[in-house]
């Protein structure tokens, strides 16, 4: 049997999503946690890879079952997503489990993935650890930062947004959305960009060049160069990790909504 789990973590404290030889990820503590409470080996594939410091409001896994362990026989999802949440730290929470098709794929059946990234222009104690803190926000050109993100949905290849040493086997994104978006004027600014996939590294360089454009270090015509001959831009910037969120994935309707799918269980 095959589950598919909707989660969400706070990846302040993590290694990134991936499973690390020396350091703690959220892969490694969600199979820890459902190793104890299945009493058995439990390996879980994640839809996605995000880096140190990044956090996913959605997200989701899959994990092979192949006997219903003793004690869980009356209603295994409801029953396991009440113990594995109480056996997972305060930062990483279960939402709901669900089976589906035994060859539905957390990772390769995603065909939709959307991200935000947070600016803040003020100390603010509460979003230190899940947004930007950018001083010098009241120097941005707001409409050039949106005329850059708009540039984006012109173009379906991204070499030039592309972290070194990648192993990806091509640059083709169809990006979807790409804008903007106060959240509170002056004080909070949100970037949102969705697109089938994304290149490692991708979300943090684009929002960079827009902050370089909006600090009138690079020009609208200098990223345009870049992406019609697929290189770099001479003053790349790569932004922390902490303001970014992996917060949407879809699926097609067969998977979520099968016959087991509607049998999910929410926590």
């Amino acid at each position: 049997m095959r589950y598919f789990a909707e989660l969400s973590y706070k990846g302040t404290n993590y290694n990134g999503w991936q499973r690390q030889p020396n350091a703690p990820s959220v892969q490694q503590t969600i199979e820890a946690a459902f190793s104890l409470i299945l009493r058995t080996p439990t390996e879980v594939m994640g839809c996605g890879r995000t880096d140190t410091g990044v956090h996913a409001s959605q997200f989701f896994i899959h994990f092979d079952l192949e006997v219903i362990p003793k004690g869980f026989e009356r209603d295994f999802q409801k029953t396991f997503l009440n113990r594995v949440n109480k056996y997972l730290p305060t930062d990483i929470a279960i939402h709901r489990i669900f089976e589906v098709a035994e060859n539905a794929h957390v990772r390769f059946d995603a065909f939709f993935r959307a991200y935000e990234y947070h600016l803040i222009f003020d100390k603010d104690p509460f979003l230190a650890e899940t947004a930007f803190r950018f001083s010098r926000g009241k120097k941005l050109d707001f409409e050039k930062m949106q005329a850059a993100a708009n540039l984006l949905l012109q173009y379906d290849e991204f070499f030039t947004f592309c972290k070194t040493k990648s192993d990806a086997k091509t640059m083709l994104c169809e990006i979807k959305r790409s804008e903007w978006v106060w959240e509170k004027e002056g004080r909070h600014l949100v970037f949102h960009i969705a697109a089938n996939r994304f290149l490692r590294g991708m979300v943090r360089l684009v929002v960079g060049m827009c902050l370089n454009v909006g600090m009138g270090k690079v020009s609208l015509e200098e990223v345009k160069e870049a992406l019609d001959e697929q290189k770099r831009l001479k003053q790349s910037y790569s932004v922390p990790p902490n303001g970014l969120f992996l917060n949407e994935i879809k699926y097609p309707e067969e998977i979520l909504n099968s016959e087991q799918g509607t049998k999910n269980i929410e926590g």
